[in-house]
């Protein structure tokens, strides 16, 4: 993998690394709508690679090759960012939805059922499973959009925003901690998905399998565990960023 004067061989090491861009992108497609393109995850992904080939140092083994799925993920990201696929009002669907289990989360004491859910925000329950359906997990993708308030574009808040930085606010103790607690408080169904598709690996279709349902339901339950989570940490991602601003600049 290194030329005759010692320097790496881009060439073959994008070679060999061309099938580890395609896996991360298939990956990333079952989570995502229909209207992102293969290729297109596949050509981002690509660039990470590239930038992780001439950023390591030490070689080019399985170090390496976790050091890249990273950097390739995250072009990956990084590229279904500046595209801002998401529609305006499938995002102000899934706040409302956010909104509604933190109203009868407070109410009730317990996480709210997808029938009490879709009475609350005056759905039927055939359409609010279609809405969590479109959006195919994507809350997870951009995780970090839940760091502002309002109903501006993710690209308009964040551009010019230097304090945000989600990978930094994620480091941050008490938000992990707040994380592990609302995941191990999903119900059981919705903590056995995120354990299979996070942890195992699985795919939407052998998850389906596993728990005898459709993939559709796999894709249904993904969005409403990521629904609850998102809802459960949203009124503290900003504290963690304020305190970690008020600690550079203290």
């Amino acid at each position: 993998m290194y030329t005759a004067a010692g320097q790496p061989d881009r060439d073959q090491l994008v070679q060999r690394f061309v099938p580890l861009v395609k896996r991360i992108a298939y990956h990333l497609m079952a989570r995502l709508p229909p209207s992102v393109q293969f290729d297109d995850l596949v050509q981002n992904g690509m660039i990470g690679l590239l930038d992780a080939i001439d950023r390591f140092q030490e070689g080019f083994g399985a170090q390496f090759e976790t050091y890249a799925t990273q950097r390739v993920r995250g072009a990956m990201l990084d590229g279904l960012r500046e595209n801002d696929w998401l529609p305006r009002n499938l995002r102000r669907e899934l706040r409302r939805i956010e909104t509604a289990i933190n109203q009868l989360e407070h109410e009730h004491g317990r996480v709210p059922s997808e029938r009490e859910l879709a009475d609350a925000l005056g759905m039927s329950l055939a359409d609010y499973q279609k809405t969590l359906q479109e959006a195919r997990g994507h809350q997870l993708v951009y995780f970090e959009d839940i760091s502002g308030d309002g109903e501006e574009d993710f690209l308009e808040r964040h551009l010019t925003d230097n304090d945000a930085d989600p990978a930094a606010i994620l480091e941050d103790r008490g938000i992990k901690a707040l994380l592990v607690t609302a995941i191990a408080q999903l119900p059981e169904r919705e903590k056995m998905m995120m354990a299979l598709y996070y942890e195992q690996d699985l795919n939407l279709r052998e998850i389906g399998e596993v728990m005898g349902v459709t993939e559709s339901r796999v894709c249904q339950l993904h969005s409403q565990a990521v629904a609850r989570l998102r809802a459960r940490i949203v009124g503290e991602v900003p504290l963690a960023a304020k305190r970690r601003k008020e600690k550079v600049h203290g």
